[in-house]
């Protein structure tokens, strides 16, 4: 999938509590108006008040995940073969977890056992291999399953589809500006790439939060070290858009990080690395520009001895 070129990308820390997206939309000078996204929000998308008012220009929301009803609705061979690749998506998300925590599990047993230094680093290095290559396999298969599905039902030919997504690029054609919500990040993923939101961004002025911000990158990574079911692995979810490449987006690390555990930063930050682990606590945000990631306000990066610095910026290819 190729990127959009897309006019300026900002990605923020979440807004629901502590919104700046609006003084983002003020620095960049956007007064047009901005189309909205908050599929991720499912059931509760056009609860968009509070969103708009923080905007202060005008707006449009798209729909997606109503329109995503319609056409299923609408088109039920559409419908059934959707309803099957997700159901294979999870069983193989479940056997990649599966393999995932083993392999957590091992490495976290050997690095607690007594060995001579160069041993220890050799041994470190072997389960750091392994667990990037199951990611690597996953996030590989996960992109297959999708342009699979996407050539067999060729998608742009579907009727009722072809019309959602011929009164999506009307809409957004007359928009400066898409902001992107964050909510069920899969949902969101899903209704970005059925409707084929990735196109309609070039040119245009981009802000992104949350699991918006996720859905952006090359690779969604899902991650709780606290959650309340007990401790939870990080695991590759899908593929994104690919608009902010090279870059693991981590919102609300106040809530889902243990940022002064090096350890476990150190074994994030290498598991992705060449990648960026960035974490956007709130009131942060960073801008891409021209292949550049800089501009950046509070954002944390996560470097790979285990140490939590600030983020300066980084070319993205």
């Amino acid at each position: 999938m190729t990127p959009p070129a897309t006019s300026a990308v900002v990605l923020l820390g979440a807004q629901r509590f502590d919104p700046t997206l609006g003084t983002s939309v003020k620095e960049l000078g956007v007064t047009g108006r901005i189309a909205l996204i908050t599929a991720g929000w499912q059931e509760r998308e056009p609860e968009d008040e509070e969103l708009v008012a923080d905007l202060g220009v005008p707006t449009v929301n798209l729909r997606l995940h109503a329109r995503g009803e319609m056409v299923f609705r609408d088109d039920p061979e559409l419908r059934e073969a959707h309803r099957q690749r997700q159901a294979a998506l999870r069983y193989r998300q479940d056997v990649y977890r599966i393999r995932l925590e083993h392999l957590l599990e091992a490495d976290r047993v050997i690095s607690l056992r007594e060995a001579p230094p160069d041993v220890a680093e050799e041994q470190a290095q072997a389960s750091l291999a392994s667990i990037r290559d199951l990611d690597a396999w996953h996030l590989e298969l996960c992109a297959k399953l999708r342009s699979e599905y996407e050539a067999r039902w060729d998608l742009p030919s579907r009727p009722v589809l072809a019309r959602h997504r011929e009164e999506i690029t009307e809409a957004v054609a007359v928009c400066d500006a898409v902001a992107i919500s964050g909510g069920h990040v899969a949902t969101l993923v899903n209704r970005l790439v059925l409707f084929g939101i990735g196109p309609l961004l070039r040119g245009k002025t981009v802000f992104a939060w949350s699991g918006g911000a996720m859905a952006l990158s090359d690779r969604v990574v899902l991650f709780h070290d606290s959650p309340p079911q007990g401790p939870g692995a990080s695991e590759v979810l899908d593929a994104g858009l690919g608009v902010v490449p090279n870059v693991v987006v981590l919102p609300e690390p106040e809530r889902r990080l243990r940022i002064d555990d090096r350890d476990r930063v150190q074994r994030l930050a290498r598991r992705f690395a060449p990648a960026s682990c960035l974490a956007f606590p709130a009131r942060s945000r960073v801008t891409l520009r021209d292949g550049v990631l800089g501009n950046g306000h509070g954002v944390k990066l996560l470097k790979t001895d285990g140490a939590v610095v600030p983020f300066h910026g980084r070319r993205t290819r």
